[in-house]
């Protein structure tokens, strides 16, 4: 039976239509393997010719480098120190994008993020957020994001493993939207939202695919993606800026750990993840509950989506988390 969910925080609606089928076909469709790009040639074996520029960090050294954070030779904003101005364009009106957008980039050229040692995928996220306390210290952006893409048709254009922090001026509607969600059920019932959905999901133990001391990975109940997967940190923690150690280790191992779920049980599918944190300290955001969206890219938005802003998930999240758990 086809069914029209609600995301409890941002209030968006989802349509789920998963039809007969309990297990989607895409599965266990045919796939080649994965083939890496040569070694030799490829563009972050030496961070000297990343971008020509040097390294803003590495880790442990620069000569014996494990993770090293570069400036992206391409990137997505202007990083030349300036303010963000707004201007007006007749009717219209914007700003200029000025932010930094770098590259984080782990050694092992063969090396996806599921395929890290535990301690190197903790780094990763130990990476992040220290430049995400970095752009707050420096106070000119509202928000930080870092991201993976993993595949091509997730938006990587380069073999070589690596990751993306991106600063912007404004905070992006997504985001307002979750914390302004997270607000007001805070108002409503006086606690966090993503806290009490923690606490369903332990209980109801349908859609939690995983769960460590410090995190917790769960099939959201009004998923817009085939196989979408919220990993938390199971204790509040409004911001990733100000997390634990343990909650920064909980989740980097649970996202490991999900990567490599989809592979062995969604047949190796491209995906993304990102860091959802809270935007930067102009204001505090004591009921946001920061986390890692990770979501697999099995289907694309068509002129439903396109035309109602309603998505069409095919997976009841139920299945979704069965079949990452190895059930199906």
């Amino acid at each position: 039976m086809a069914e029209l969910r609600q995301d409890i925080v941002s209030g968006d609606w989802v349509l789920l239509a998963p039809g007969r089928a309990a297990r989607p076909r895409f599965l266990d469709a045919k796939k080649q393997k994965r083939k890496p790009s040569p070694k030799a040639g490829c563009p972050f074996e030496d961070l000297a010719t990343v971008s020509g520029k040097p390294p803003l960090f590495t880790h442990p050294t620069v000569a014996r480098w494990k993770i090293a954070v570069v400036p992206n030779k391409y990137p997505a904003v202007i990083s030349d120190g300036a303010a963000s101005v707004p201007f007006r364009a007749g009717l219209y009106r914007g700003r200029t994008a000025v932010g930094a957008h770098d590259l984080v980039i782990t050694r092992d050229h063969y090396a996806p993020f599921a395929d890290l040692p535990p301690a190197d995928a903790v780094r990763v996220f130990t990476t992040f957020r220290r430049f995400h306390r970095t752009t707050e210290a420096g106070g000119s952006a509202a928000y930080v994001v870092s991201f993976y893409n993993y595949g091509p048709s997730a938006g990587s254009s380069i073999w070589h493993p690596h990751y993306q922090i991106l600063t912007l001026p404004i905070v992006p509607d997504h985001v307002a939207h979750s914390v302004r969600g997270a607000s007001d059920y805070f108002r409503r019932h006086g606690r966090c939202v993503r806290c009490d959905i923690i606490k369903v999901e332990r209980r109801a133990k349908v859609r939690v695919i995983e769960e460590n001391s410090h995190a917790i990975a769960i099939a959201p109940y009004a998923s817009k993606k085939p196989f979408e997967v919220s990993v938390m940190p199971r204790r509040h923690s409004s911001s990733f800026r100000t997390a634990s150690p343990e909650a920064v280790r909980g989740v980097a191992l649970l996202a490991r750990s999900v990567a490599r779920r989809m592979r062995a049980h969604l047949n190796d599918p491209d995906f993304n993840f990102f860091v959802h944190d809270a935007p930067l300290a102009r204001k505090e955001h004591p009921h946001h509950h920061w986390h890692v969206e990770m979501v697999p890219r099995v289907s694309i938005d068509a002129g439903f989506e396109l035309s109602t802003g309603i998505i069409i998930n095919i997976v009841d999240p139920d299945s979704a988390a069965a079949m990452l758990r190895g059930e199906h």
